[in-house]
């Protein structure tokens, strides 16, 4: 089972109760956020609660840490966040599994319901492969999650970089969909792939109008 289809399945059991404010670390912490592991365990940890950084470290492993929550994207379609990269790696081909690894990604999720099949997702990595703004498909989803680097391996590491992403104008441009909801987001860092060890940082994410 691939690293999507997994987290996949386990969301479709799950109901949609988070709160738009369990997306800031800030303010929630790590409340509402559940771990899905697909090869070890990705460690995540709270920083510092105040500013709302989690740590994650990830010794040849791949975790993430997910968020069910319902989100309209006809309001609400920006998402904000900051990310630093603390250890970078240097994967194999990112197009094919085995170079399927990241020092840090966000992705957003729509479901497909009972047929999980359909479930979509787009991936906002940091690649070490791939140059800002380049895009593909996910070498275990195929067309069902399309990758699109925000940062590449000329980005240094030890610095924050705000992202803002309008989540439905991606989902058009990747996918040719207008949709209205999307139902979960995740963080991942992970090195089980390319055997190595990747750190990164994540701030807050959070949806705005605009």
């Amino acid at each position: 089972m691939g690293k999507y289809t997994g987290l996949w399945l386990l969301l479709l059991a799950l109901p949609l109760w988070a709160s738009q404010s369990q997306g800031r670390f800030s303010e929630s912490g790590l409340e509402g956020w559940q771990q899905k592991r697909f090869d070890g365990e990705t460690r995540y940890f709270l920083l510092d609660p105040g500013k709302g950084w989690v740590e994650a470290v990830s010794d040849t492993t791949a975790s993430a840490l997910y968020l069910e929550q319902k989100v309209d994207l006809k309001k609400t379609p920006w998402l904000n966040w900051s990310w630093m990269k603390r250890r970078s790696i240097e994967p194999a081909d990112e197009n094919a599994k085995s170079g399927d690894d990241f020092v840090a990604r966000v992705y957003v999720v729509k479901k497909g319901g009972l047929l999980f099949w359909k479930t979509l997702a787009i991936n906002y990595v940091w690649s070490a492969r791939h140059r800002t703004g380049e895009s593909w498909d996910n070498p275990f989803a195929g067309r069902n999650a399309r990758m699109l680097a925000l940062r590449d391996g000329g980005d240094p590491e030890g610095r924050w970089f705000t992202e803002r992403r309008n989540v439905r104008e991606d989902f058009q441009r990747l996918f040719g969909k207008d949709l209205r909801y999307i139902d979960g987001i995740a963080i991942m860092t992970d090195s089980d792939n390319s055997g190595g060890r990747a750190e990164a940082v994540y701030g807050d994410l959070y949806f705005t109008p605009e």
